[in-house]
């Protein structure tokens, strides 16, 4: 069984919430449930238009698969996506450069399929454990990889927000894939770098035990976010797992 809340902020220093987020308990294609969180870039009206394209290419794409492996159904809903948008860009020279990242997740029984393209994030949350499932496709991440910058460093980085992979960027896009086997009650936390870049990993983790359930969790998480100062849109989506009981 889920639960399940989500919120998506404009913050306080953007004047464009580009940040786009679906969240479904029901089954859509082959697929029992999908939450996603889209952060889009680029000026103007491009970065909303691309978020907003790319979740609607996906989920349409996921409604009419006939796979029925999560991980394909992920990954090439992810790939139709990154064609439309791609195609927009290039057909309006206003709109170069535009692209959304983007984080998939569909539970399967007490498994969970995930997919991500950019720096959006995935945890799991467990006891006194947060883990982040997905790896960021970032500047500053690659330099971590390297040993050319700490973890603790990265942070605080000032190249922490460049990105080095997004939706309809390039003709073609790299979909990163993790399955993950839950426990009972775990959380599991979708949200965009408007959360992360103001909130600690450690921080998140002590807001989500103090809340009562997932919808306070959430809007704490939003309201602490933008008490940090806001500076991007913020978007979280938080899902409690609980193991059916069996009478």
């Amino acid at each position: 069984m889920l639960k399940s809340f989500s919120r998506t902020d404009i913050g306080k220093k953007r004047k464009l919430n580009q940040d786009y987020i679906f969240s479904s308990d029901e089954k859509i294609g082959n697929l029992s449930n999908v939450f996603i969180v889209a952060d889009g870039m680029g000026g103007h009206a491009a970065g909303d238009l691309a978020s907003k394209s790319a979740v609607e290419v996906i989920i349409r794409s996921i409604g009419e698969s006939f796979e029925s492996n999560p991980s394909i159904i992920l990954r090439k809903a992810i790939e139709a996506a990154n064609e439309r948008v791609f195609e927009v860009a290039e057909a309006n020279p206003e709109l170069a450069g535009m692209g959304p990242t983007v984080v998939a997740a569909p539970f399967i029984g007490r498994f969970l399929q995930v997919a991500n393209v950019g720096d959006s994030r995935l945890y799991v949350i467990h006891d006194r454990e947060i883990r982040q499932v997905t790896v960021d496709h970032s500047l500053v991440e690659e330099m971590v990889r390297r040993g050319a910058v700490t973890r603790e460093d990265s942070s605080h980085h000032p190249k922490k927000n460049i990105i080095t992979r997004a939706v309809g960027v390039k003709e073609t896009v790299d979909v990163d894939l993790f399955t993950e086997e839950l426990e009972d009650g775990d959380m599991v936390l979708l949200c965009t770098d408007g959360l992360t870049n103001m909130v600690s990993d450690e921080r998140i983790r002590m807001t989500v035990a103090a809340s009562r359930d997932v919808t306070e969790a959430v809007i704490h998480l939003v309201d602490e976010a933008n008490e940090q100062g806001g500076k991007d849109n913020i978007s979280v989506i938080l899902v409690q797992y609980e193991e059916e009981k069996t009478v």
